[in-house]
């Protein structure tokens, strides 16, 4: 037995196989090479040899009463090289396509509902899609249309009195209204978040007692998850509504302006993020549409 390169191939595993049923022997080349099987019986046989990194040989041949057989020399071939490659997506790629799929998200297919993942393990996002999916939010007409709604709210009961009524004053109010709204979407979801590492997204539950997902959405008001995969007190969040807060008395009436209005929307957000965060638990889930593998509360394996 040799090699491309003419030397005695040592090791090589030699499979002899006979007639009949069961009827095989083995052998190993020696250090020249050779190989022997002795009480062999007669008839056809096949003699089938592999060595690591050779392409697999196989010779023929029948062996006669009283014979003995000289096999031809058997030349074994390198084996081609094969590569295995396994392609995996990175986790910013992963966490790309689950933001793609959160943007989908739409309560009775209008309201977006981006910032709810339905993935317990979803990748953290980077500080780019964190920017992105906070923009992607303040382009999307019915954040106008909600902002509208409110500064409606707001003239009827003359609430910041000092912008006045008519059409000046409710647009003084829709800017403000709007400008709250983009200040605490960027600030609450995108810096801050960017800043302490934090994932501004809801972690869907879904299962266990209606009590543990009551206390989740409630906990996950001032919690959150880092983008280390650990709970945290939600930093961000709380940063974004005070400076969102600080910010605002730059353009509210004089009167409405101080730090007790920051700490009052602060603490107004706070509580708005909880009422909103049960929502999310309990009902938007049923009408959002777009959710990918809908989980089943009723299901305690459902994702």
């Amino acid at each position: 037995m040799i090699g491309p390169d003419g030397q005695a191939v040592v090791g090589a595993h030699v499979k002899l196989t006979l007639e009949g049923p069961l009827a095989t022997k083995e052998s190993t080349t020696r250090e020249d090479g050779q190989f022997t099987f002795t009480n062999v019986v007669p008839g056809s046989f096949q003699v089938t040899v592999t060595s690591e990194g050779f392409t697999a040989s196989t010779a023929t041949g029948v062996l006669h009463s009283g014979e003995n057989l000289a096999m031809p020399q058997i030349t074994l071939v390198l084996a081609t090289e094969v590569t295995k490659v396994r392609v995996e997506l990175s986790p910013i790629e992963i966490a790309q396509e689950q933001m793609n799929d959160e943007m989908k998200q739409r309560v009775l297919g209008v309201i977006p509902n981006f910032y709810v993942t339905y993935v317990p393990d979803a990748a953290p996002l980077t500080p780019k899609q964190k920017f992105h999916l906070a923009g992607r939010l303040s382009i999307d007409p019915a954040y106008f249309v909600l902002a509208g709604a409110v500064a409606g709210v707001q003239q009827a009961r003359n609430e910041f009195s000092g912008y006045g009524q008519g059409a000046q004053g409710y647009a003084k109010r829709y800017g403000a209204t709007f400008g709250d709204f983009t200040m605490s979407n960027f600030l609450g979801n995108a810096v801050f978040p960017s800043v302490f590492k934090q994932d501004p997204r809801y972690f869907y539950k879904g299962t266990g007692t209606a009590k543990s997902r009551v206390l989740y959405a409630l906990a996950n008001a001032v919690i959150c998850k880092g983008d280390n995969g650990h709970w945290q007190a939600n930093y961000s969040s709380i940063a974004g509504s005070l400076a969102a807060g600080g910010i605002s008395n730059l353009y509210y009436p004089s009167s409405d302006r101080g730090a007790a209005l920051t700490f009052e929307n602060t603490a107004i957000g706070i509580g708005g993020t909880a009422i909103l965060n049960l929502m999310k638990e309990f009902v938007l889930t049923k009408f959002t549409t777009n959710v990918p593998h809908r989980p089943d509360p009723t299901n305690p394996n459902s994702p």
